[in-house]
């Protein structure tokens, strides 16, 4: 699963949250992504290679935690 925002470091996504930006989640593909609980996150958006991954809580598609 994805942040909508492309965020190059988990660091960057867990100031945005604790800026209290409303970021929210998406799940490329044909299946509906999430609304509501604990989700794994990763980072940056294909084609880049990952690097960064999270676990966050969220709540209505907005991620609210991430540890």
């Amino acid at each position: 699963m994805y942040t909508e925002r492309n965020f190059k470091t988990k660091k960057e996504l867990k100031a945005a949250v604790a800026a209290g930006e409303q970021i929210a989640v998406f799940e490329p593909g044909p299946f509906p992504a999430k609304q509501d609980g604990r989700v794994a996150l990763e980072g940056p958006h294909y084609p880049k290679p990952h690097s960064w991954y999270a676990s966050a809580e969220i709540n209505g598609g907005i991620i609210v935690k991430v540890s």
